[in-house]
């Protein structure tokens, strides 16, 4: 059995792997503890560890697939030369590890100048930016889809790199 990397819907991992879980299929979501700070509290959440990707074991991905990818939330599954995308089980299993022996790490996505990312949190949250420099953990964006130019100064870890649909 082969682990395969799931492309899900934004904010939809977790109930994607249950979902998958209920029809009797193999997965591995993986999630960590986060203290939110709200306007009136702080709340502790379980987070995904990797936005909008889950992984799944599959005996025969041809069969399998299908039924896999007919579940709500879920996109389609990573392909790497022609063919999906495999995770060797010794992958899965390391992070596994170290998610249970590093609880308090931060896992982080390098950004650098001139990369279009998403803010994650906060009242701009969803807004598309370009990265005009980073000090110290602060990124100032250029923030043009709020139909001004307006530039944010936002901290790195509030932001998400965009992907291809941006």
């Amino acid at each position: 059995m082969s682990w395969y990397v799931l492309y899900t819907k934004p904010r939809n991992e977790k109930k994607v792997a249950e979902l998958l879980k209920q029809k009797g299929v193999d997965v591995f979501c993986p999630i960590k503890e986060e203290i939110r700070q709200w306007s009136d509290r702080k709340k502790k959440i379980l987070e995904p560890v990797f936005k909008s990707y889950i992984f799944v074991r599959l005996s025969n991905y041809k069969e399998e697939s299908i039924d896999v990818l007919t579940t709500p939330g879920a996109v389609r599954f990573l392909w790497w030369t022609g063919k999906p995308g495999v995770v060797r089980a010794d992958e899965i299993q390391a992070i596994k590890d170290f998610l249970e022996n590093y609880k308090n790490a931060e896992i982080s996505v390098e950004i650098k100048k001139g990369e279009t990312v998403v803010i994650k949190e906060g009242p701009l949250r969803e807004t598309v930016g370009k990265v005009l420099s980073i000090k110290k953990n602060m990124a100032v964006l250029y923030l043009k889809s709020l139909g001004l130019n307006l530039v944010a100064t936002i901290p790195v870890q509030s932001l998400n790199k965009a992907d291809d649909r941006y």
